[in-house]
């Protein structure tokens, strides 16, 4: 029995997230911020994002930092988490109200979701619902996920139920039934399907006739606080918005605000205060974009040179010739081992551009067909003619 969003989704290594939330809770400014553009539309009334505006944002890593001030390649290329920003749902949108199936069907496009919620007072700032509530804001956009995919199983169910007629050898089995009655009690309760336990057979059953689920994705939670509270550390939203979060499947939180970000976007990192002494405040951008990556179950290897120092993102749990497939479809087809050195070791080890320290050592390993790929490996492919 297993639980967690990750396990419904696809399989690549070009999976996306959506930043998701009602109109005018900062989500455009947001995605201005994280992908440094001004793609956005950030203005003050409900709706000025109708079509989704993808981007990609660089994955912040110290370990490709090192890799790169070590070799000083000519070519330097690091991970990226593709993020689209998604327009604002009301309640009422599994119904059509706003542009609801439109953009509900924009986050069924998606893998994860950012799942943002507005804790700031602005009367300049319009809310959708005239008060500030996250708590109310969640269960929203929860009620109206899971109104979707209760739309999507009952046309399932019905499905199934008429393929059974049209056949005299077929009957409705066990464990579609069970299912099926276990995936409608839990969205009929609000409950996403990705907060309860499943068994293999019944997440690979869920997959096969249940495709397009918004529910199953996995969430970070982004909660938008003005700079003086976030700053401060405190809002009095927070505990709430906390205990919530964990009633309904758990998941990362993380405090953010957009109104900081823009008056800090132009600072140098580690800029000290105008009065010279060190921020004490940092941005919670690169930690945004980190768990983003990690709730995809995505993870990624280095290859390492004078010419190139490259990041290459993978599904968690590939295997060698897998990852090296990524590169070039020959390191898969032809694959004969790899050599791979551990992050940690690398580290430890190596005090100039190379391998010589990291071999000398030992740490410098031959890896077969059956080796799963760590994150932060550094790998040299060796691949058999065609």
């Amino acid at each position: 029995v297993v639980n967690g969003g990750v396990r419904f989704g696809r399989v690549s290594k070009t999976l996306k997230m959506g930043v998701v939330g009602l109109p005018n809770i900062g989500k455009s400014s947001l995605f201005n911020l994280l992908t440094h553009t001004s793609l956005a539309a950030a203005e003050n009334f409900p709706f000025c994002t109708i079509e989704p505006n993808e981007a990609r944002c660089p994955v912040p890593d110290d370990r490709y930092d090192h890799l790169c001030e070590m070799w000083q390649p000519g070519s330097r290329y690091p991970a990226f988490l593709q993020v689209w920003d998604i327009a604002g749902l009301i309640r009422g949108a599994s119904e059509g109200a706003g542009l609801g199936n439109k953009f509900l069907s924009h986050i069924g496009a998606v893998d994860g979701i950012f799942h943002m919620v507005r804790s700031f007072e602005n009367e300049d700032v319009q809310h959708v619902e005239d008060t500030v509530d996250p708590v109310r804001d969640l269960e929203t956009i929860t009620a109206e996920l899971c109104r979707k995919d209760l739309q999507l199983l009952e046309n399932a169910i019905a499905q199934e139920i008429k393929d059974v007629k049209r056949s005299p050898t077929m009957k409705l089995s066990v464990l579609f039934t069970n299912t099926m009655e276990k995936v409608k009690t839990l969205l009929t309760a609000n409950r996403p399907v990705k907060d309860a336990e499943w068994t293999t057979p019944e997440i690979e059953l869920i997959k096969e006739k249940l495709q397009g689920l918004v529910t199953t994705k996995p969430q970070v939670y982004l909660v938008n606080l003005t700079a003086r509270d976030y700053e401060r550390k405190k809002n009095k939203h927070l505990p709430a918005i906390h205990q919530w979060i964990q009633a309904h499947g758990g998941g990362p939180m993380i405090p953010i605000s957009v109104e900081w970000e823009a008056l800090h976007a132009d600072d140098a990192p580690d800029a000290p205060a105008a009065d010279g002494a060190a921020v004490a405040t940092k941005s919670s951008l690169p930690r945004v974009i980190t768990e983003g990556f990690k709730c995809l179950d995505l993870i990624y290897f280095f290859t390492a040179g004078d010419k190139e120092v490259r990041c290459w993102t993978i599904p968690k749990g590939w295997t060698a010739p897998q990852a090296g497939g990524v590169i070039h479809s020959d390191m898969e087809n032809f694959f004969v081992k790899a050599e791979v050195v551990g992050w940690e070791d690398f580290k430890t080890l190596q005090k100039s551009k190379g391998m010589s320290d990291v071999k000398a050592a030992g740490k410098f390993r031959m890896e077969g067909k059956s080796y799963i790929v760590q994150d932060g490996d550094i790998i040299h492919y060796m691949v058999g003619k065609k």
